[in-house]
């Protein structure tokens, strides 16, 4: 599936459901648009943070010659795919030109890694079509590898690894990536933080439909059947969003922690089962009314409670 996700609401704005055959990047542009469609109105700006199955020539230009009627430019930065071509402009790079690359930790200080960054005076043929045309910023990142150990005889074969290398002369051979972006003014390191945002809360999202609601392995041989499937669980998971923002949120995790820790907002919905949905207690219906008897004295009985209230306040008054 092809997923176009919210980072600052946890809501996924457009899934579409594909056979395993179809490229990531196929019709991307097309899917962002619908998404672009769906966003409320007090949205007035928006920035893209894709992978390389985004790098497409049709959907750069886009972001950055403003096409969007209602949005105009978005600023984006995205994966770059590792051609001849680039690693021929990044042996061009001056050495004293390439800088640390840094991390931020748990605590939100920067700490410096082995990676480093450069500048590459990089222009592909569909970006230079005109003088008129929009700039494109390419950085380049470049990770030393760790000594492989080969086996006897094959020392003169190329290792074949999951991942662009590239040969950097004495200094040995470095695991190679890079960002195409808009975002000219802005200093590479942030550049490259930003950017690798989308990485930890995306692949969190996936593990959450693939784990927590069971969409990791399908139910069927059917392609409508699991399509259904799959729609559902995007449902599930934006209903879920929306409890924990609009109501959760303001109420304490039970035996946690103070702080973001101790926040609902970024509770997995095992947290949700174990505190909320999987409690023990007994259903009546008495008097038209449904009633729901928990253990006395149980601790999430003020939990529920509040959050009744709470969605009770969220109903629309009548016109």
């Amino acid at each position: 599936p092809l997923n176009v996700y919210w980072a600052e609401q946890d809501v996924v704005l457009r899934s579409e459901f594909r056979d395993g055959n179809v490229p990531a990047g196929y019709d991307v542009l097309r899917v962002l648009k619908e998404a672009l469609d769906r966003l409320p109105e007090g949205v007035k700006t928006v920035y893209l943070r894709a992978d390389s199955a985004s790098y497409v020539q049709a959907l750069l230009k886009y972001c950055a010659e403003g096409a969007n009627e209602r949005f105009g430019t978005i600023d984006f930065s995205v994966s770059v795919d590792i051609t001849d071509a680039f690693r021929r402009e990044v042996s061009r790079v001056p050495e004293e030109d390439w800088h640390t690359v840094y991390r931020r930790d748990a605590d939100g200080k920067l700490r410096a890694t082995q990676q480093q960054w450069a500048e590459v005076a990089y222009v592909p043929a569909w970006a230079g079509y005109s003088k008129n045309g929009p700039t494109y910023r390419f950085v380049a990142i470049r990770e030393p590898l760790r000594q492989q150990l080969q086996l006897p005889g094959l020392e003169d074969q190329q290792l074949n690894l999951p991942f662009p290398t590239m040969d950097f002369g004495p200094k040995g051979t470095y695991k190679l990536s890079a960002i195409v972006t808009n975002r000219l003014e802005m200093p590479g390191v942030e550049l490259i933080l930003w950017h690798r945002e989308r990485c930890g809360k995306s692949e969190a999202v996936h593990d959450a439909m693939k784990t927590d609601l069971a969409c990791g392995r399908m139910p069927s041989g059917y392609f409508g059947v699991n399509a259904a499937w799959w729609g559902f669980m995007i449902l599930a998971y934006n209903l879920n969003s929306a409890l924990k923002r609009l109501t959760l949120a303001r109420l304490p995790v039970p035996g946690g922690r103070s702080g973001r820790r101790g926040s609902w907002l970024h509770r997995r919905l095992k947290a949700l089962r174990f505190n909320l949905i999987q409690i023990p207690g007994r259903v009546l219906t008495h008097a038209r009314q449904l009633i729901i008897r928990l253990v006395s004295g149980h601790p999430a009985t003020r939990l529920l409670l509040e959050v009744r209230r709470l969605i009770r306040g969220l109903v629309l008054p009548d016109p």
